[in-house]
């Protein structure tokens, strides 16, 4: 027996949204995709995710919504959040913030867990508790139900992410890194089974500066004054990994996912 897992990079705004609703269904019917993990905390003009928005996601095909450093940037999510079960929020966030870190679902009759953890470095807004002492106790608590489990790690810098990683290497199986919207190179089976990658890239304009329009992003770096980002419809793409795992928790193999996508309309 063997479970096959989408976990597509961060949706940027319209741009993935656009890319989500023409590729990701033919996507899933091509690869065999038995379950859809997407982060989504930038669907919503590229700065968080609102209750319309996660729904949207939903019902375009993705099974489980995670998130990040924005999951609370649109007001409407603080109350959504407590009754949607297919969103996580990072789980180091204090305790009695709205929301869940952690779940586990069943996948073809087999329970899988799914862990959103937030770095520590580069990011002034959150101050979170730390992501590596939180994910031992959760993966353990977890095992008591079932040996299949994932870590999405939402992280800013390289080293944090690989070094979680490594952390967890024949614990879990696998260990997702998001946030940064490229996607990286590194893709691998570490030593126990456990697939990794340090940044599973983005879903929205693949010729742009993590979904956003070159010419705001490079007028900023020009002038220091800060301007809001624009999003990009240039050559969209489904970007992330295909992750299949078996019944036993370890993880077979990992791929890459750069699937380009034509829309067929230029709104949504």
């Amino acid at each position: 027996m063997s479970i096959r897992f989408l976990f597509l990079g961060e949706i940027v705004g319209n741009g993935g949204l656009l890319a989500l609703k023409e590729g990701l269904k033919p996507l899933c019917a091509k690869e065999e995709i038995d379950f859809v993990i997407a982060n989504g905390e930038g669907v919503t003009g590229g700065f968080g995710i609102g209750k319309t928005h996660a729904l949207r996601l939903l019902k375009m095909g993705v099974d489980l919504i995670t998130t990040g450093e924005k999951t609370y940037f649109k007001k409407d999510m603080v109350t959504h959040i407590k009754s949607n079960s297919k969103i996580l929020r990072p789980a180091n966030y204090p305790k009695g913030t709205p929301g869940r870190g952690y779940a586990i679902y069943e996948i073809k009759g087999h329970k899988v867990g799914f862990i959103t953890l937030l770095g520590n470095a580069d990011f002034p807004r959150t101050h979170l508790s730390n992501p590596f002492l939180m994910a031992t106790p959760l993966v353990e608590k977890i095992k008591e139900e079932t040996p299949l489990i994932f870590v999405q790690f939402h992280a800013s810098t390289t080293a944090e992410k690989q070094a979680m990683a490594h952390h967890l290497a024949g614990k879990v199986s696998g260990v997702i890194g998001t946030h940064s919207k490229v996607l990286t190179a590194d893709a691998t089976i570490l030593n126990g089974g456990t697939a990794m990658i340090t940044d599973n890239g983005r879903c929205g304009s693949s010729e742009s500066v993590g979904g956003f329009s070159p010419e705001v992003e490079i007028e900023r770096f020009i002038t220091q004054i800060p301007s809001r980002s624009e999003g990009s419809l240039a050559l969209l793409q489904l970007q992330g990994v295909i992750v299949d795992v078996d019944e036993g928790g370890k993880a077979s193999a990992i791929s890459l996912v750069r699937e380009d996508v034509t829309p067929l309309e230029r709104a949504i």
